[in-house]
């Protein structure tokens, strides 16, 4: 009889580390895991008052789970790691049973139990070791009526079990919440890291241009169509792409970039479309092209005005079907690539003078993006020289600073060169100052020596904005927006006095019938309007402001003299 039940004492003792394996192992809340399988043990072996404490930072020894107790569970419960039955434990490092914890002054009752109701109460309590280091405390109650027969040693060699199957999964949790911690770091350092460099968001600039170029990118990111991006030298066109590139889907495949007007036709043709093994001299292997270096991603083709015009037919194909040859080959590739081109160039003038096909502008004028030069948003011109600074000052170990009259400096320049051009200038004045200090002085325009305000005129006059052919709008280039073929001067729109100092210029006030239709003077005040209107880009406010007019009636003159407003 004595033998059976001792084989059924085993077999539940067996099952129990079982049923307390695998709670341990199927949850990643390590405390509620922990709970769990006291509850287990409890039941099954008959026991009471199940805790697990573990030391923490600062040495201190926090109560991690608990069963059968008269606090919460979900209490921060803090225990003496120096005194007790747990200091004990944790300064030799084995196991200890206190047979009467009413009777024994190692029993401190921490953990406020009714003592008048634990006459005969046995305490066992086993370490939490982590490898040969004990990280904890493994206690429980046992009653003196228990069904089950009492044996210390085989509590004591159960609850080391216990004990270790804690302890190892303590030491597996830490090292996921260590493994995900390091994880989450490097994700955000990345992401720090990407949105510094390309986030469309952390593009310097704050301007209301700046804005809507932002919403136009945020538009056209998540999209495959082509992208167009136009605007001056300097404007930040590669910027935005990357920008492009990483707010789309595309964003984890490849982005591969290609100046069109670095290389030579012969060259580009290759760098581009690759070639094959033999192809030409120097070709000892096949080699891919860029347009399958960036299949998955985002082919970036700076200066595409820049082409001759028998390679553009040549990106025909590829650009509507995405298929190609390899120089020397006749197999023909497939590539899954998103386009973004960039220009400088008046592809609309070059289209009407044969420079450029226009069914390759069709195909690249898809969504257009225009940057503004930055003298049409010099308010961002302060957050652009703390940029400049601030990177100049950790490359250099500089610790300079700029005065508010030498930024002010900056802001009446017109900068040709545009962003790039004034980076130049802010490195140039931060290398030749001998102190800490910008001041107006440093400035190369205030000693006489930057010339760079002659290439405005030019700049302008191979501006990126369409242009109007001569003849007037009706022979421009179907469904684009036009301007004048020659730049307007500045004394091409006289200024207006102030409205009620003077009359305003014929034609433009609401009850002037003096003008007929076609008459020269009627042909002469329009086109001083159209003049106006191009010179703001198509704003009418501007163009109010320019002559000298109220909103009102720069709407009333418009629709007097037929003039469609053009949307760039």
């Amino acid at each position: 009889m004595t033998t059976a039940i001792l084989d059924r004492a085993a077999d539940l003792e067996l099952v129990t580390i079982y049923e307390i394996s695998k709670i341990l192992t199927s949850s990643l809340d390590f405390q509620k895991a922990v709970r769990e399988a006291l509850n287990v043990m409890l039941t099954h072996l008959h026991m009471q008052h199940a805790m697990v404490s573990l030391v923490q930072g600062e040495g201190k020894l926090h109560v991690l789970g608990a069963a059968g107790v008269p606090f919460s569970v979900e209490e921060d419960i803090v225990l003496d790691a120096e005194s007790g039955v747990a200091g004990h434990i944790l300064r030799h490092g084995t196991p200890l049973v206190v047979p009467d914890i009413t009777q024994d002054p190692l029993f401190i009752n921490r953990t406020g139990r009714d003592l008048a109701r634990c006459t005969g109460v046995a305490l066992i309590a086993v370490p939490v070791k982590d490898g040969r280091g004990v990280i904890g405390v493994l206690s429980v109650d046992r009653p003196p009526n228990s069904p089950r027969p009492i044996s210390f040693d085989r509590d004591v060699r159960i609850l080391s079990l216990v004990a270790s199957l804690v302890g190892q999964t303590f030491k597996l949790h830490q090292a996921i919440a260590a493994e995900r911690a390091q994880l989450m770091l490097e994700t955000h350092r990345l992401q720090k890291q990407l949105q510094g460099k390309y986030d469309v968001e952390n593009v310097i600039g704050r301007s209301k241009r700046m804005k809507e170029v932002f919403a136009d990118v945020h538009l056209a990111a998540p999209g495959n169509s082509t992208i167009l991006l136009r605007g001056e030298s300097g404007t930040g066109k590669e910027a935005i792409a990357h920008a492009i590139h990483y707010l789309s889907p595309r964003t984890k495949g490849p982005f591969v970039k290609v100046n069109c007007a670095a290389l030579p036709e012969t060259l580009l043709e290759s760098e581009l479309f690759g070639h094959e093994k033999g192809a030409f001299t120097g070709a000892t292997a096949e080699r891919k092209g860029r347009f399958e270096m960036a299949d998955g991603g985002t082919l970036f083709l700076d200066e595409i005005g820049d082409i001759s015009p028998s390679f553009q037919a040549k990106l025909l194909r590829v650009l509507q079907e995405h298929e190609f040859e390899r120089v020397g080959g006749n197999k023909t590739h497939k590539a899954n690539f998103r386009l973004v081109a960039a220009t400088n160039r008046n592809l609309e003038e070059m289209v009407q003078k044969n420079e450029f096909r226009a069914d390759l502008y069709f195909r690249l004028n898809v969504v257009a993006i225009l940057l503004p030069a930055l003298r049409e948003r010099k308010e961002d011109i302060p957050l652009l020289v703390d940029f400049f600074l601030t990177r100049f000052n950790r490359e250099n170990g500089r610790r300079l600073t700029m005065t508010p009259g030498a930024v002010e400096i900056l802001q009446h320049c017109n900068w040709p060169g545009n962003v790039r051009e004034l980076e130049n200038c802010i490195e140039r004045a931060a290398t030749m100052t001998r102190g800490n200090l910008i001041r107006e002085a440093d400035m190369r325009c205030q000693k006489g020596q930057c010339f760079s305000s002659v290439l405005l005129d030019s700049t302008a006059s191979r501006a990126c904005h369409p242009v109007m052919p001569q003849g007037g709008p009706a022979s421009a280039l179907p469904g684009q927006p036009v301007r004048l073929r020659e730049p307007i001067p500045v004394v091409a729109v006289p200024a207006r006095p102030p409205l009620g100092e003077a009359a305003p210029p014929a034609g433009l006030e609401e009850d002037d019938e003096d003008l007929a239709e076609g008459s020269e003077a009627f042909v002469s005040e329009r086109q001083r309007l159209v003049e106006a209107m191009e010179r703001c880009g198509w704003v009418q406010a501007k163009a109010a402001r320019l002559l000298n007019l109220t909103p009102r009636q720069i709407g009333y003159a418009l629709k007097k003299f037929n003039i469609e407003v053009k949307r760039l």
